[in-house]
């Protein structure tokens, strides 16, 4: 009886033993899970106490003790850290936290852990040395932290751990010698310290060291030496990789014994010497059947490219021998390397000429043969290449022809052929079928010709170098249709003509250069619309007449102007004597014409305003003509279509968020130009009506400064949940929000809106306020004007967007009392709502007016109405009215493109303070407080 008892007591005694020790696992994953996803809400939402935590996310239990044995979780972005509850994991065998941002040090606290097997911290943001307690963690068997920024020693007593087969430290920032111990893992198979700042030498015995070596990556370090030849030993070696260190001395001829090798890259290191026998070792190579990646660019290999090249494995999918001394010519051979999807020999002393067998290779993706002193010419075998992606050929002694075939590479990003001798036109053809090409440098030749007219057709073409050659004629209108060049270099050519126009459409271009030609007439004003070109050449032409000053003109160190002999005004600093007549007046008057139309279109919006001393207009201001029918406004689209062109809404298509939802880019199959999704979020108040209103507001409403809708889409989603999304057309440039706030610190002015640019949108949004004010049938407020809500298109054009908020008042009674909204439902934006909404009155016109006036100011300054800087006695306003006129220059947004504060003397001489002061007084007169409350 006693013995039965003390078999029960002993039966209770280790139940309560397993369900502390359980319990102890459960709040170590607790505590675990706080740091781990940094606080963040709605994190492993399944680690709750309603559920068992051996049931919880990335958790696996054993099962006899029901103790933690596997946690592993990835790819997430929580940012948090590892806390020193992990070390409570005592029989955790496997701990796998891949990819999920983690910050921080590794604890000490891992040491504990003695029963782990694998550890796998990788792809991470850990920082701090290896802990050297993770050595007694004897059972362990695979190490994996690459990829992290761990620094310090690697700790010797990692070579005590003979358990270990893997181990990966690649990628970090370790230094010092790498531990003499680390030799001592005879089991290792998989060995990878690449990336990192290691010293050190590979052992001579390495095959007795390593015996079981299957990869060996140690590249990116300064390790010296030679390549022992006991290397050839590793008979299990599949991949060698000891790139970018200070290694040295002859390549082993006995390579061959690797019959299992398929990687072997040994670039930018000291190997060879330049000798005749340098690539002897490539026979060897000729055994290895399965190598599959041969990389030896960066040496100082001499010697020639052997007939033995044709031998290699059938696998071969890469050669690379950049960069090196290899003389001779390239073996017709070389074509029955027909795998190979990079061939890369350039920069040698290779000459000859390309044999026609490079045609076999029809699985190319690279061909690089720069750099060399290939002679005669391109053979029209290159158009068999057609999937080919890049072809490198600059630099050598090519003649003939750019032939017709490559029309037939389709696939062509890359097309190299600059500093050779090739004569001829230009085909023209040929390039009508390269339609994805991205870079063409023809340049340094001897071309002749017009620039064909099919450059037209290449749509992603950013890079055009055509200079020095022989071409002549104009630049074709064609270019036109090239929106995503960013450098035109045609200079040392004979093009004549006038500069096109249609250049300044090219909204992407950061260099123009096309000096030393023979362009004639003025410089086009429309090159000031190039907001990121930052480097023009229009020296050496005939060029007269007046110098723009807006855009790149107003940077002295961008533009250059000389060889034209009859140019005038321009900034201060290039020295030029004044136009004659009126011309020089043009730019100076350009932007008061565009501030006077604002003050009159402001005039009429603010009629009532009896101190602004400017002429109204006693009728109704006429309307712009509204823009064209959209041919897609029947357009209808289904909850699946707008899954399918948003990619299933994912996070790499969200352009934005709102009060009451999310804003996607997307495109549909029966519509061109991308699109805007804007998915309500139904779970917000107020969100259902919002739909509601924005589509009743926008749906009869056409007008060019309006954003264009082109349908609304009421459905259920894959769930069975309701989903409502209206459909827009996408504007390119996004929003005068991000345009005025997101570029600050930006290192290139040209990324801000110079000051016409400012009152072109000012002018837009006016228009747009006009439009919807003085509609016959309804007048519409809008309640919400701000910079986010003001989009532009490619052409930098404003379109008031965000109906949302809009109100409708019908249009012979809108002033009536049976009319207006109470405001207390309106829920705008605080700084840019009018001081009467938030005391209950009225929703009016007025009303649009207030926030139109906060807006201008702050694009005049570049301060939010809610910046730090005001506070109850100051606003935007005030400070505003405070520095008008005197002072106008200190509150100026200083990343405007105009020299306003350095240079007063240009200030004064081209009117600029005068529109300042204009632009300024506007937006007082229209923001100031009591007129609002007086119409109340």
């Amino acid at each position: 009886m006693r013995t039965c008892m003390m078999l029960v007591y002993s039966m209770t005694l280790v139940s309560i033993a397993v369900s502390l020790s359980s319990n102890t696992d459960k709040l170590a994953l607790l505590s675990l899970k706080e740091k781990l996803t940094n606080g963040v809400p709605n994190s492993l939402p399944s680690w709750n106490h309603s559920l068992d935590f051996c049931e919880w996310q990335g958790v696996t239990c054993g099962r006899r003790h029901k103790r933690v044995s596997v946690l592993h979780l990835e790819n997430q972005t929580w940012g948090g850290t590892l806390a020193p509850s992990l070390g409570n994991l005592t029989f955790l065998r496997f701990l796998i936290l891949f990819n999920i941002d983690l910050h921080g040090e590794i604890p000490k606290q891992v040491g504990r852990l003695k029963r782990l097997q694998g550890l796998d911290l990788s792809n991470n943001n850990l920082r701090g040395e290896i802990p050297m307690e993770l050595t007694n963690c004897t059972n362990i068997k695979e190490i994996f932290l690459e990829f992290n920024k761990l620094t310090g020693r690697i700790p010797a007593r990692l070579g005590s751990i003979i358990q270990l087969n893997e181990l990966s430290l690649q990628s970090n920032k370790l230094t010092g010698e790498i531990p003499p111990s680390l030799y001592n893992l005879s089991n290792i198979e998989f060995f990878s310290l690449g990336g990192n700042k290691l010293l050190g030498s590979l052992p001579s015995n390495i095959d007795i060291v390593f015996p079981n070596i299957k990869d060996f990556l140690v590249g990116g370090n300064q390790i010296g030496g030679t390549l022992p030849a006991s290397i050839s030993n590793l008979t299990e070696l599949r991949y060698l990789e000891i790139s970018w260190n200070l290694l040295n001395g002859p390549i082993p001829l006995t390579l061959g014994r690797l019959n299992k090798l398929e990687i072997f890259r040994i670039s930018a290191n000291n190997f060879g010497s330049g000798g005749a026998h340098d690539l002897d070792f490539l026979a060897s190579l000729t055994n290895c059947t399965k190598l599959s990646k041969f990389e030896i660019f960066k040496n100082r290999f001499g010697g020639k490219l052997s007939d033995h090249i044709g031998n290699l494995s059938i696998h071969l999918i890469g050669f690379d021998v950049r960069y090196n001394q290899i003389y001779g010519m390239i073996p017709e051979r070389i074509g029955q390397l027909i795998g190979l999807t990079y061939l890369s020999i350039g920069n040698n002393f290779l000459e000859g000429t390309i044999p026609n067998s490079v045609g076999k290779l029809k699985n190319l993706v690279i061909l690089d043969l720069q750099e060399n002193k290939l002679s005669d010419s391109i053979p029209l075998s290159i158009g068999n290449l057609t999937i080919l992606s890049e072809l490198y050929l600059s630099d050598n002694k090519l003649e003939g022809s750019v032939p017709f075939s490559l029309r037939y590479c389709t696939q062509l990003l890359i097309l190299s052929i600059s500093i050779n001798k090739l004569s001829g036109n230009l085909p023209n053809q040929t390039f009508r079928y390269l339609d994805s090409v991205i870079y063409i440098y023809l340049s340094n030749n001897s071309l002749t010709g017009p620039i064909p007219s099919e450059f037209g057709n290449l749509k992603h073409l950013s890079h055009l170098y055509l200079h020095s050659n022989n071409l002549f004629g104009e630049i074709p209108k064609d270019l036109a249709s090239c929106l995503t060049l960013t450098r035109l270099v045609l200079w040392g050519n004979f093009f004549h003509g006038k500069i096109p126009q249609f250049l300044g459409s090219l909204k992407s271009l950061e260099m123009l250069d096309i000096s030393n030609n023979n362009f004639s007439n003025t410089i086009p004003f429309e090159l000031e619309n190039l907001i990121f070109l930052n480097k023009l050449d229009i020296s050496f032409n005939d060029l007269y007449g007046e110098v723009p000053i807006g855009g790149v003109f107003s940077n002295v160190t961008a533009i250059s102007l000389i060889g034209n002999k009859n140019l005038c005004g321009g900034i201060p600093q290039l020295k030029l004597p004044r136009c004659v007549g009126d011309s020089s007046k043009t730019q100076k008057q350009s932007l008061k014409r565009k501030l006077i139309i604002i003050s009159v279109i402001g005039g009429v919006l603010i009629s009532f305003v009896a101190f602004i001393t400017v002429h109204f207009l006693t009728r109704k201001s006429k309307k712009l003509p509204s823009s064209p029918s959209l041919q897609n406004r029947a357009l209808r689209v289904t909850y699946g279509e707008l899954h399918e062109a948003t990619n299933g809404f994912s996070l790499s298509n969200l352009v934005g968020t709102g009060s009451f939802g999310s804003v996607y880019r997307g495109s549909l199959l029966n519509f061109e130009g991308p699109i805007a999704v804007k998915v309500l979020n139904l779970e917000t108040r107020g969100a259902a009506k919002s739909f509601v209103e924005e589509c009743n507001a926008l749906g009869k409403m056409k007008h060019r400064n309006l954003v264009k809708i082109l349908t609304c889409c009421s459905s259920v989603d894959y769930k069975g949940e309701d989903f409502k999304a209206i459909v827009f057309e996408f504007m390119p440039e996004g929003s005068l929000e991000n345009v005025l706030h997101n570029n600050e610190g930006s290192e290139n002015e040209n990324d801000s809106l110079i000051l016409s640019k400012r009152v072109d949108i000012a002018l837009d949004v006016a228009h747009a306020l006009d439009y919807l004010h003085h509609d016959e049938d309804q007048v519409v407020v809008h309640c919400d004007i701000k910079p986010s809500n003001v989009l532009l298109d490619e052409d930098m054009v404003a379109h008031l967007g965000d109906f949302g908020l809009a109100r409708l008042i019908h249009g012979s009674t809108r002033h009536s009392s049976k009319d207006q909204v109470d405001s207390s439902t309106i829920k705008g934006t605080i700084g840019y709502l009018p001081p009467e909404y938030g005391a209950g009155g009225p929703v009016t016109p007025e009303g649009d007016i207030y926030s139109y006036g906060i807006l201008l100011l702050e694009m005049l300054t570049g301060k939010r109405p809610t910046d730090n800087m005001f506070y109850e006695n100051l606003s935007l306003h005030k400070l505003c009215k405070m520095k008008i006129p005197e002072e106008i220059l200190d509150i100026v947004d200083s990343s405007m493109v105009m020299p306003t504060v350095e240079d007063q003397t240009w200030i004064v001489e081209n009117n600029i303070k005068e529109c300042l002061v204009m632009f300024a007084t506007i937006g007082v007169a229209c923001s100031e407080e009591f007129l609002a409350t007086e119409v109340a």
